[in-house]
């Protein structure tokens, strides 16, 4: 099973009552399909970057899943028949590579004391650390700024020129 986010923007006069109904709804659908949920998170009311059926906020939802990859469809095939759903993103989270736990490292270790390499790790050990600073003599020093960062807010300018485009 993969770790996906569900991103939810629902309508700002929508009732409370019915707002649960929809996450509860959409949380079923996903244990359904032998998915777990891991959170969900209510972001509240927000502005919208630009108006959607007539509304400039919506009220954010984040729902935080794992879920085999048929699970989605199902889950945005519902989120696509709810009236009150006025934009559903649902994306895959990267989860970085699993840490070996400190029973892997023990055993490992036991291993090599066990075949008589404690000497070996030593010499491995100092020859990583002479690497380590003959590659920091070689580095050249940072180097400092000319130019000092203008205080307060820094707009870039890469947005901006698109801006004007998305608008006209």
């Amino acid at each position: 099973m993969r770790r996906y986010e569900l991103m939810l923007v629902l309508r700002p006069d929508t009732a409370d009552d019915r707002v649960q109904q929809i996450l509860d709804r959409t949380t079923r659908g996903i244990a359904a399909s032998e998915g777990q949920i891991v959170k969900v998170s209510p972001w509240g009311r927000r502005r919208l970057a630009y108006p959607i059926s007539g509304f400039r906020e919506g009220s954010y939802f984040i729902v935080v899943f794992d879920a085999p990859s048929e699970a989605i469809d199902e889950v945005e095939r519902g989120l696509n028949i709810t009236e009150e759903v006025m934009r559903h993103l649902v994306t895959r989270i990267e989860r970085p590579p699993r840490r070996p736990d400190k029973k892997d490292e023990e055993s490992e270790k036991s291993e090599d004391e066990g075949k008589g390499a404690g000497e070996d790790a030593e010499v491995v050990a100092d020859t990583a650390d002479a690497e380590a600073d003959a590659e920091a003599d070689v580095l050249p020093p940072p180097e400092e700024d000319d130019e000092a960062e203008p205080e307060g807010e820094v707009i870039d300018e890469s947005e901006s020129e698109a801006a004007p485009k998305a608008i006209g």
